[in-house]
């Protein structure tokens, strides 16, 4: 397996994903090492002048004015990592940890942060040996960064706290010693550039973000298959309306609609006889409300990618002829915070369409003639009654989490801290948006494959077709009343994994 380079670039989701998820291994650019050495032997040289530096023999946040002596720098920064490891709630996924492993490293690796390579090797060994830090997913404001999140990761790094590994939950240095890894003594200045950064909302918001979307380019397949089950046309997808309006994501998603429904049958039988001019919103409209998502993830993206590549710590240290150590405030999430919410706000929406789409498959007043719920004996049978209600409830809850985190700010240490991001509490709600609409999703592709089957002899195209042949592989046609609640998580779960993914683009 290929490794990733490490050398403080931007990273891609792609890139993050195929470390978290897929297990791929890491190691750093030669260039970069050299870069860590020369930003640590500046720190080495302030020490040695007896300057006083924040955060390298001094206290922290308000207690910055504290000077600290030399024979207690190391005890320093280990109290740092201890008095800050307060996370509470449920853990990160294993997958969002290692995420978060991977991206402090590769923070560490711009050679910004004045840190040992040992310490930078520490992390890279753990990534690649797969030593996951039980990190809690509250107790972040989002500036300084995430603090608590990071507190529980360097815990691991030093020998402490909890990991997981190869299965396990145990504690952090005996999975270090499982590994065959020795854990790491912090000195100056070091855990400190542990703690600052945004790595903690960075793993979950990247993760989360890459599912998103999987789920808006998979709207369009579960879109044209009900409107080609509500016999509905194609017309509005036309590319001279699209250039009329030439947002990128418009044009993107008519184009693929266009593509799924080439060549279906069902069009072709009322093509003639098609007495409706314009379909309802929620199959008319589906280029610019799925295109326009789209773009919003495509901006958050960006955002995601450049801060995966950006020293986030404080004080930055500058080799070189105008050698500094500077404090600043790169550490603050909000461009992530604000990302997070547009994000949520947009896949919400995008959730809320899907749903209008699911009920007009349903309702017998709107469906074009289906059986009413799809039931193949209604009144005895209730079909996907359910499905939609479920589905209401789901949305409901995301339009509440969508109400934006980022404009919450409450002050933090003594006022020293007193604006602060909530970036993190953006990625955690971004992230259960996300595993809503996967199920909203599923529920309409069940629903769709359902109804192209009234549909029979007539077959759709053959790429939506295909996909129902995936569908049917995932659950079986509704002949009677059953427990749908499995169903409904199997398509989720079919969905992240990324069954579905030919019909994406």
């Amino acid at each position: 397996m290929e490794k990733l380079v490490l050398d403080g670039q931007p990273l891609t989701l792609e890139q993050i994903d195929g470390v978290a998820l897929s297990g791929s291994l890491v190691e750093v650019a030669p260039d970069a090492m050299r870069r860590v050495q020369e930003s640590r032997g500046l720190i080495e040289n302030i020490l040695t002048a007896g300057e006083t530096v924040y955060g390298v023999n001094t206290g922290f946040g308000k207690l910055a004015d504290v000077h600290i002596a030399d024979d207690k720098l190391a005890e320093l920064q280990i109290n740092l990592v201890r008095s800050h490891a307060g996370g509470v709630g449920q853990p990160l996924s294993e997958a969002e940890s290692r995420a978060m492993v991977l991206l402090r490293a590769n923070v560490l690796a711009k050679g910004f942060s004045g840190v040992r390579p040992e310490l930078l090797n520490v992390l890279v060994a753990m990534v690649n040996a797969g030593v996951n830090p039980v990190i809690p997913e509250k107790g972040s404001v989002g500036a300084s960064g995430d603090l608590a999140p990071l507190a529980h990761l360097a815990l691991v790094a030093v020998g402490e706290g909890e990991a997981f590994h190869r299965g396990e939950r145990i504690a952090g240095g005996e999975a270090l010693r499982r590994a065959g890894l020795m854990p790491v003594r912090l000195t100056a200045k070091e855990g400190l550039a542990l703690l600052n950064g945004t790595q903690a909302m960075t793993s979950v918001g990247a993760l989360a973000v890459s599912r998103a979307r999987r789920v808006a380019e998979l709207c369009d397949l579960a879109g044209a298959m009900s409107l080609d089950a509500l016999k509905g046309t194609p017309a509005a997808f036309d590319p001279r309306i699209q250039k009329a309006r030439p947002h990128a994501g418009q044009i993107a998603v008519a184009a693929h609609l266009v593509r799924l429904l080439e060549g279906s049958q069902i069009r072709e039988s009322h093509r003639e006889h098609d007495t409706r001019v314009q379909d309802a919103y929620c199959l008319r409209c589906m280029p610019q409300v799925h295109g326009a998502a789209r773009d919003v993830l495509q901006h958050v993206t960006g955002v995601l990618e450049t801060e995966a590549g950006s020293a986030t710590d404080n004080p930055l240290v500058f080799p070189g002829d105008d050698a500094a150590v500077i404090s600043g405030g790169n550490f603050h999430g909000a461009p992530l915070s604000y990302a997070f919410d547009y994000a949520a706000i947009a896949i919400t929406d995008l959730a809320g369409i899907t749903e209008r789409r699911i009920d007009r498959l349903l309702n017998p007043d709107i469906n074009e003639g289906l059986p009413a719920f799809l039931a193949m004996d209604p009144g005895l049978s209730s079909g996907f009654m359910i499905a939609q209600i479920v589905a209401a409830a789901l949305i409901n809850e995301c339009q509440v989490l969508a109400h934006p985190s980022s404009t919450g700010s409450i002050p933090t240490d003594g006022g020293k801290e007193d604006h602060v991001s909530m970036g993190m509490t953006g990625a955690i709600k971004l992230r259960q948006i996300v595993e809503h609409v996967e199920r909203v999703l599923g529920i309409e592709l069940m629903c769709a494959a359902q109804a192209l089957e009234f549909r029979r002899p007539l077959k759709s195209s053959t790429l939506i077709e295909e996909a129902h042949a995936a569908i049917r592989r995932v659950v079986p046609k509704l002949e009677c009343d059953r427990v749908l609640a499995g169903d409904i998580d199997a398509m989720a779960a079919a969905i992240r994994s990324g069954l579905f993914d030919k019909w994406r683009r």
